[in-house]
């Protein structure tokens, strides 16, 4: 029974004192649940042996020998993957549940070592040699696998992370890469493409229903990579900026119409804001034209800047309470 209830019962002279005061007493001593502590006491032990073993070498290198490191992250990943291998549940296209808190862990340790062990190889002795794209091509190509094989979210956002790596290396010229030459239209385009091609893949995985709850991850990766493409290129496209904001505009319309239609508030607020930050640069152009005028322009700057805003968080308030009992996401 619940306290407010053992009052009422009390006031009413059906309980005796001392049955309510056993019952306050037991409720100041109820038990709360440990289990997003100890996920994210897990998660950052994993980080940290991670980032320790990476210094360590860094440090010892000339006193430990490259094959000795190799062999120990090796060890490492082989050891945490076989253990996964052991007590993982029967494969099937649906969600598979992980026999224990600490599984997720040991496997996630896994791919990550697996990652560093391929990363150091290239780096010790350039097995790939200017091939750059092997050396993130055989990684995403296994690191899909396991999260798929494992089924494990967070595995498949570093492969989803590696695909993004591979495609910018793969497309992008060599000069480029040399020259840390990121803002060329080559890779923006590149970033747009793959966006759709992840946000197509969410929509697939759902609609066969094939690990359907893949779907969220894939589609929040390539939305999010679309959209800092597409503001790239904005940017860069100092001649045609107006075209690019009115095709900017037209998908942010459409996948405005997804979000709702998904009753997904959180995609919701990032096209808003996504299409904010592209119209706020539409109007910096804009008064970048009074030159004779400075000072109005900065003014009439602010108060855009200030009315919008405010604009922004009535639209955000109202979307909120239109979408709030139906949050997707």
């Amino acid at each position: 029974m619940e306290i407010p209830l053992f009052r009422k019962l009390h006031a009413e002279g059906l309980i005796p004192d001392e049955s309510l005061r056993k019952a306050e007493s037991l409720e100041s001593q109820r038990l709360f649940s440990l289990h997003w502590e100890l996920k994210l006491l897990l998660y950052l032990g994993v980080v940290l042996l991670s980032g320790g073993l990476g210094i360590l070498v860094y440090k010892n290198i000339d006193t430990i020998g490259h094959q000795a490191v190799l062999a120990f992250i090796a060890l490492v990943s082989a050891g945490s993957f076989l253990n996964c291998a052991r007590r993982k549940p029967s494969f099937h296209w649906g969600k598979m549940a992980a026999p224990d808190t600490v599984y997720d862990y040991i496997l996630l340790l896994a791919c990550l070592s697996l990652v560093t062990f391929i990363g150091y190889l290239q780096f010790a002795y350039g097995v790939f040699g200017h091939h750059y794209g092997l050396a993130t091509f055989i990684p995403m190509v296994l690191l899909f696998i396991s999260a798929y094989y494992f089924d494990h979210l967070g595995v498949l956002s570093l492969a989803i992370t590696n695909l993004a790596a591979w495609a910018g290396v793969a497309i992008t010229p060599l000069h480029l890469l040399e020259d840390n030459n990121f803002g060329n239209e080559q890779v923006i385009y590149t970033g747009i493409l793959l966006g759709w091609v992840l946000m197509a893949a969410g929509r697939l995985s759902q609609l066969q229903g094939r690990k359907s709850h893949f779907e969220s991850t894939y589609t929040n990766f390539g939305f999010h990579l679309y959209f800092i493409a597409a503001l790239a290129g904005l940017f860069i496209h100092e001649r045609a900026y107006l075209l690019w904001f009115l095709l900017f505009a037209a998908i942010a319309w459409f996948l405005y119409r997804q979000a709702m239609a998904r009753r997904s508030f959180y995609f919701v607020v990032f096209t808003v804001l996504y299409t904010y930050i592209a119209l706020g640069y539409v109007v910096i152009r804009a008064l970048d034209h009074f030159h004779d005028d400075a000072m109005n322009a900065i003014v009439l700057g602010l108060i855009y800047f200030i009315l919008s805003a405010c604009g922004v968080g009535a639209l955000l308030i109202r979307l909120n309470r239109k979408l709030k009992t139906h949050d997707g996401l």
